[in-house]
């Protein structure tokens, strides 16, 4: 047993921790293989974890990819087949030989250089009604329960299917095409005009496609092995080093292995704190950059495809919009996390309200919402003319949001209790009664996408300014944000 290495006799009295002259590795050897073992396994479930988490990130990313091709296609069949088909002939009967070709043409011009290995449109009877494999018309055991759901309940599934055991693949140098494909079943529908966007249109039968995915899931490959080798190769040179420093901290007097054990964890637990906070500098840094450049290209190249008519808009449009989501997003974390100390000077109200309704007509009118401001000029108060800006930008922004077509957003003045006051009101639905108190807590959000930080964010500005500001519900129905000030009316 371990006790055997010790001298049990007049030394113990003096160092518990003294070596057998006769055993001088053996606590350093017992030690540093734990340490080895501990090593091992954390960083073999770190690896599997961040090689898993690439997966999933790898898959989300394509099925994201397949849906916008998925889209893209309805939108095409519908705009380029469907329409002139029933308008020129009366109904869709792709048995007849033009009709099919018609269909081929435009699938074919909308799907190429996408890596589609095969595509089906299957009927409501799951009867394969096109294919790329002409021989696979007609076929009606092809489908599957994905295609079945799809027709019931209007489900899209994604399917990855993997030609290779998991041995395999991390054997294999190099992958083959077509090793690894996924599969997605979307069902094509009728497209709505913006009256009825709302509501799923007629359903014109099941796509199913199958895209080659395997030069992304090798790069993911590459990265597992990479990590796998790293990890073992960082093990091995801890092992290295633990075992000198368990060797040399053998030999130490008790007293001092109780101070430096307490000294190593203070030490280890502000490394930790440090590292966390030059992660979140080093994630904000590298995350904001990217976006921007995404953001701004995919700008760019939507202005040029809507100029020259290009079948990528929807696709760019996408892109783009989920950029300049992600970056308003990591804004909101950076601005609630780091909250900046205004810089107090006169700002007019007017100025600042008028600036953020000039950037935000154009908000309005995709929304079909007019928003009127009757601020007075001269409406001065003590605070930073960017916050405040922020705040308002926020407030007016959720306004739009929350109002329907034809909906009206008023800026006003108002004197509460004396005190300077600015009222924002909307003819939307209004506030939940139940949840008032929570709109301005962090995450909370009764929004299908967004942070949850916007009033959260928008609160605290004002909170810095020894503003108050109340969320309710107007008198005649929608909601009303009223920021009050402390200077007098």
């Amino acid at each position: 047993m371990l006790f055997h290495i010790f001298d049990l006799g007049q030394s113990m009295k003096l160092n518990p921790f003294r070596v057998d002259p006769a055993h001088p590795f053996q606590l350093v050897k017992f030690l540093s293989i734990s340490t080895l073992v501990l090593i091992l396994a954390s960083s073999s479930l770190m690896s599997v974890f961040m090689t898993n988490y690439a997966k999933s990130a790898l898959l989300k990313k394509n099925q994201a990819f397949a849906r916008l091709l998925a889209e893209n296609l309805n939108h095409q069949i519908y705009r380029r087949f469907t329409l002139p088909v029933v308008l020129g002939f009366g109904r869709v009967e792709l048995k007849r030989k033009d009709q099919y070709e018609r269909l081929e043409q435009v699938i074919e011009s909308t799907i190429h250089s996408f890596h589609v290995l095969d595509l089906r449109i299957y009927d409501e009877q799951n009867e394969v009604a096109f294919s790329t494999d002409a021989e696979q018309v007609g076929n009606n055991e092809l489908g599957g329960e994905a295609v079945q759901a799809a027709i019931q309940s209007g489900k899209i599934s994604f399917e990855l299917q993997n030609s290779l055991s998991i041995w395999d693949v991390l054997a294999a140098i190099n992958l083959e095409d077509g090793d690894v494909v996924l599969r997605t079943v979307y069902p094509l529908r009728a497209e709505r005009d913006l009256r009825f966007r709302d509501q799923p249109g007629p359903l014109l039968g099941i796509l199913e496609l199958t895209q080659d995915i395997t030069s992304d899931y090798e790069t993911v490959l590459h990265l597992q092995r990479l990590i796998i080798l790293t990890t073992f190769m960082g093990s091995a040179a801890l092992y290295g080093l633990i075992f000198f420093l368990v060797r040399k901290a053998d030999r130490v007097l008790d007293e001092r292995l109780r101070d430096k054990d307490r000294l190593e964890k203070e030490l280890l637990q502000n490394e930790k704190l440090a590292s966390m906070g030059r992660m979140v500098a080093s994630i904000a840094h590298e995350i904001r950059n990217p976006l921007g450049i995404i953001r701004s290209s995919a700008e760019l190249l939507l202005k040029r495809q809507k100029a020259e008519g290009g079948t990528n808009v929807k696709m760019l449009e996408a892109i783009f919009h989920e950029s300049k989501r992600l970056s308003q997003t990591v804004n909101d974390f950076l601005d609630y996390a780091r909250p900046r100390q205004p810089s107090l000077e006169d700002v007019d109200l007017e100025k600042v309200v008028r600036h953020a309704v000039g950037f935000l007509t154009q908000e309005g009118q995709e929304h079909g919402v007019v928003v009127e401001s009757s601020l007075p000029t001269g409406y001065v108060v003590q605070g930073d003319r960017d916050l405040l800006y922020r705040g308002f930008y926020n407030l007016i922004s959720n306004a739009i949001q929350a109002c329907s077509d034809g909906g009206h957003v008023r800026i006003m003045p108002v004197c509460h209790e004396d005190q300077m006051a600015v009222l924002v009101q909307d003819t939307g639905t209004g506030f939940d009664s139940k949840q008032l108190d929570r709109y301005v807590e962090p995450f909370f959000t009764t929004k299908d996408t967004g942070t949850g930080l916007g009033l959260a964010i928008t609160s605290s500005i004002f909170q810095i300014h020894g503003a108050e500001m109340i969320l309710r519900n107007g008198p005649h129905g929608g909601a009303e944000a009223l920021v009050i000030f402390s200077e007098p009316c």
